[in-house]
């Protein structure tokens, strides 16, 4: 089964910064320590992609080059929506899919990030959870 994100899906994560309800990325490192963080510039990329904008160059960008692998969450409780996105994430430092994401990117995170020093980063999805862990979706 091929993964296709729903509308609901889009409209949420699309607008989660706008909304004030961020995403948060986990990921852990080759020392399988985890790490978290919230993500304002989520996007979803296409139908079975996510997308954000890296400006931190903190821990999570370490950890995405030792482990691609990533969580992705998404709550809303006011709304009772809440997705898991399962995936495996790849860095772009140059190229036309750092641009894309850039243009994409939500103007409050590009002015924190003025002179374009961060990175793409893109999530393909493998498998998408209800926040209790019920499977809607897997490729």
């Amino acid at each position: 089964m091929a993964i296709e994100m729903t509308e609901e899906m889009v409209e949420h994560i699309d607008n989660n910064q706008a909304n004030r309800k961020p995403c948060i990325l986990a990921t852990a490192g080759k020392d399988g320590w985890p790490s978290m963080g919230f993500r304002a510039s989520m996007m979803v990329y296409d139908k079975n992609h996510l997308a954000f904008w890296e400006r931190s160059n903190k821990d999570g960008l370490e950890h995405i080059q030792e482990n691609p692998q990533v969580l992705v969450m998404y709550r809303d409780p006011e709304a009772r929506v809440a997705f898991k996105f399962y995936g495996t994430a790849t860095i772009h430092t140059d190229g036309d899919t750092r641009e894309s994401v850039w243009d994409r990117t939500v103007q409050p995170e590009k002015d924190s990030d003025p002179e374009k020093k961060g990175c793409a980063i893109v999530i393909d999805i493998s498998k998408i959870t209800a926040y209790g862990g019920a499977m809607l979706q897997e490729k």
